[in-house]
């Protein structure tokens, strides 16, 4: 029986593989079941608190109640974020090692990206004019590999792009999965921090130049509050984790792509070259479409919140997704519509598709300014500088996979030139 009297709870032994089966739609089917915020639930053996919705999210946010510390399961640093690094960390020293990734996320930055963005998606149509077709996703994660590298400062060889871009994409795969996704996920993690931290060993010992102020450099030479450098290996971690969110806005491109070609309607107002449209189109896709699922933390010290009895150490889940879909903030949720955010304030617990609060102090991506721009550059490409048919293919996604995509990752043929 749960020590929360008043808050619904679920009567199975361990909920994991409900998780799995349900993927996106987990916290969110029992949050309408119970008619409730939150609900504690056991997964992997351990009592876990879930919640969705604004309020939670500012709970959640708050870092006096809150602390990443101990939230990300081993599995999830083996692929994704590795081990111990910025989103594992809290306090003192996580707001000096975030304000490194804040100073190289600024708007000059975002600009710069969304350029090198725009000049490699017209340099391939040339090459993609002599082919049958294309496959979005897979065009938009190598394109991305090679502008985030080449903005960064790391060297990347033409002939090795496809399969970076592969790694950083398969260890972002490797979030929700089992067996041999999360495998895949792991080996192109161990390949990608041996290449990474070769290039940053080779910077401090002056075999590399590394221009001031690059991601590369800033990482290599980074202090920590105990005024000593990173090891090669965590400044490699890190430098990862500056490159692989580039790479995985291919998500959320595609998903533009689909969203154009279900509502064509917006086509017309996109070639207007409406800045703020663009920008309310990029968002409307971040909220609408799945990107991640949930985000973890554990309780730094109990306390009480509507009626819940939240302990110290416990694990608490935050259902990103569903507040992006919470009916109590958006109006029908479950249609596409970019003019709710014509109004939208920028409150920082309400929309939530990289993480909620200030990404300066806490723990909601840095890189939220670099994904929209990169995205309003990608679909202006797709509206105003080529033209393309959709041939017949399965265009459907499923929420029950983390993270999911349009199965057959966007085909466009008979492309050219405007």
């Amino acid at each position: 029986m749960s020590t929360n009297e008043n808050v619904p709870h679920e009567k199975t032994i361990d909920n994991s593989l409900a998780l799995m089966r349900e993927g996106y739609l987990f916290i969110g089917n029992r949050i309408d079941r119970y008619e409730s915020d939150l609900f504690e639930t056991r997964l992997l053996g351990e009592k876990v608190i879930c919640m969705s919705g604004e309020e939670p999210a500012k709970i959640f946010y708050d870092s006096e109640r809150f602390q990443r510390k101990g939230a990300a399961p081993k599995r999830v640093q083996k692929t994704l974020f590795g081990e111990n690094a910025v989103q594992t960390m809290d306090g003192e020293a996580h707001i000096h090692r975030k304000l490194l990734f804040m100073s190289l996320m600024t708007p000059p930055h975002q600009k710069r990206l969304a350029d090198l963005m725009m000049r490699e998606w017209q340099k391939s149509i040339g090459s993609w004019q002599d082919t049958e077709g294309i496959v979005l996703f897979d065009e938009a994660k190598e394109t991305l590999c090679r502008i985030s590298c080449n903005w960064a400062g790391v060297p990347l060889k033409e002939s090795e792009a496809r399969e970076r871009a592969d790694d950083f994409s398969d260890m972002v795969d490797a979030f929700g999965a089992v067996g041999q996704r999360h495998r895949k996920g792991r080996k192109a993690r161990r390949r990608t921090e041996k290449w990474i931290q070769s290039i940053i060993e080779d910077v401090r010992n002056g075999k590399l130049e590394a221009d001031e102020g690059s991601a590369l450099y800033e990482m290599a030479f980074h202090r920590q509050l105990n005024g000593k450098k990173l090891d090669a290996e965590m400044a490699a971690i890190e430098l990862i984790n500056v490159l692989r969110p580039i790479v995985a806005i291919a998500t959320f491109i595609t998903f533009s792509a689909l969203a154009l070609q279900t509502h064509p309607k917006y086509k017309e107002k996109l070639q207007s070259r409406d800045e703020r449209f663009l920008e309310m189109f990029a968002q409307e896709v971040r909220r609408y479409y799945p990107f991640g699922p949930f985000v973890g933390a554990r309780v730094k010290k109990e306390f009480v919140w509507n009626d819940c009895e939240f302990k110290k150490g416990m694990l608490v889940l935050l259902d990103m997704y569903g507040t992006n879909h919470d009916p109590r903030i958006w109006g029908d949720p479950e249609e596409f519509r970019p003019e709710r955010f014509s109004d939208w304030d920028g409150n920082l617990f309400d929309f939530i598709p990289q993480g909620g609060g200030e990404a300066e102090k806490g723990h909601r991506c840095p890189g939220e300014g670099i994904t929209v721009e990169v995205m309003k550059a990608s679909l202006d490409f797709l509206v105003n500088k080529i033209e393309y048919e959709v041939p017949g293919q399965d265009l459907s996604y499923t929420l029950l996979k983390m993270p999911t995509l349009p199965k057959s990752g966007f085909i466009l043929s008979n492309i050219r030139q405007k």
